[in-house]
């Protein structure tokens, strides 16, 4: 008899799991579960149950919200002892109608396919006013409606007070998004490191399953062309696109630390990529459980050295998993930055980068205005709108005057007239 073998899914596997909504009679409204990319040919799910959990073969039915940790084994069948839990990338089409059904649990909340989906993290008031002035360009660019994907955990009372005011006048959609650090992934103290690691850790838990394709756009960014073609752009079956590094000033090559070292026997020739700017195919993501491989390797790499390693945590961490996960290299016309890229091809830019110049040291704001003539006009437009909703604000929330202060005021209108 064939020995049956046990593979095993834990929880924390979010990016393979895949919730539709169901409503169960009287029980209320419960979550069906169904792993996603598992192939029920070669594999057995066992029933199981526990509190708010129970485990049938294909699927996971929980009725709270509250419900405990829970390891699922999935039994492989006769015959499939030595295949991969996962369907592989070639199989992918033919699952694509169950795939599709699993993807699309809240069809009243489905994205729009027209909608230009853009994903942004900030913290500081400086970073939020560049967050602004990155908005405003995309508005400005951008025929297609446009909703906007920000993280709230380091978001200002502020900011997340103007985002409604914000939204109505420019005609863009938002929303807040928020994960807590999992308390068995090593966490890092720096809030910098903090905000790069909010990037790329949590891709496939932020957003909702129904959201297929989003475009990740640093706040110190101008968008100066329409960002709907990177809704559209075929990545060949990457789950992520990225620019590589430009190559074409050579006063600069001293800095490419990627052409020396580590990085260069990391690398074997491919390029590395600049992480200011990445456009994310949920789906493809989500099927090669790519947000569990990106976990695992920075959890690696960081246990092994704390200090050393993922100097530049988001943009290391998606170049060295090349190997395992491939980058779709998108045109080097989509984002040019002046510290890598040859001036006269600024021109051409989609997006301008304000990154770090390690020469100069320039200020962004300087940079931004020595650059960029837009950029002047978008912050003294958006300044003025901040100061007269800020004013409107004061004066809502100012108390009513006495009945008698009230009419000392109307009576000296009267005597003025």
């Amino acid at each position: 008899m064939a020995r049956h073998h046990a593979e095993n899914v834990h929880s924390r596997a979010v990016g393979r799991i895949v919730g539709r909504v169901r409503q169960r009679i009287g029980v209320g409204i419960g979550v069906g579960v169904s792993v996603v990319g598992v192939d029920e040919q070669r594999f057995v799910l066992p029933a199981v149950a526990l509190d708010h959990v129970h485990v049938h073969p294909g699927a996971v039915y929980v009725d709270s919200f509250d419900g405990a940790w829970m390891d699922m084994h999935v039994v492989k069948r006769d015959g499939w002892q030595h295949e991969t839990l996962l369907v592989d990338a070639d199989d992918a089409d033919a699952d694509a109608d169950a795939d599709a059904d699993a993807l699309t649990y809240a069809a009243d909340n489905a994205a729009d396919s027209a909608t230009v989906h853009i994903f942004s993290v900030v913290t500081g008031h400086l970073y939020e006013r560049l967050l602004r002035i990155m908005m405003l360009s995309v508005m400005r660019n951008t025929r297609a409606p446009v909703k906007f994907w920000l993280l709230s955990n380091f978001l200002s009372p502020h900011f997340k007070s103007l985002l409604p005011a914000l939204a109505a006048e420019y005609g863009f959609q938002y929303q807040l998004v928020t994960y807590a650090w999992p308390s068995w992934l090593i966490a890092q103290s720096e809030k910098q490191r903090v905000i790069w690691a909010y990037k790329v850790l949590f891709l496939d838990v932020l957003f909702p399953v129904s959201l297929q394709r989003v475009v990740f756009v640093d706040a110190d960014q101008i968008v100066r062309g329409d960002v709907t073609e990177l809704m559209r752009v075929d990545m060949d079956g990457a789950p992520y696109g990225l620019v590589p590094f430009c190559d074409d000033k050579p006063d600069m090559d001293g800095y490419r630390f990627w052409k020396q070292g580590y990085w260069k026997d990391q690398l074997r020739g491919k390029p590395y990529f600049i992480s200011a700017l990445y456009v994310v195919d949920l789906v493809v993501f989500r099927r090669m459980a790519a947000g569990d491989i990106i976990r695992a390797t920075y959890q690696q790499l960081v246990s092994a050295d704390p200090v050393n390693s993922l100097s530049n945590l988001d943009q290391d961490q998606l170049n060295v998993l090349q190997d395992r996960l491939p980058i779709y290299a998108l045109p080097q016309r989509v984002l040019w930055c002046e510290t890598w890229c040859a001036d006269e091809t600024l021109g051409d830019a989609l997006t301008v980068d304000l990154c770090n110049n390690p020469q100069s040291k320039e200020r962004k704001l300087d940079m931004a205005r020595r650059l960029l003539p837009e950029w002047t006009v978008y912050d003294d437009e958006l300044r003025a709108f901040v100061d007269n909703w800020e004013r409107r604000q004061a004066e809502a929330a100012a108390p009513p005057s006495p009945p008698q202060q009230r009419e000392k005021e109307a009576l000296e209108a009267h005597t003025e007239l």
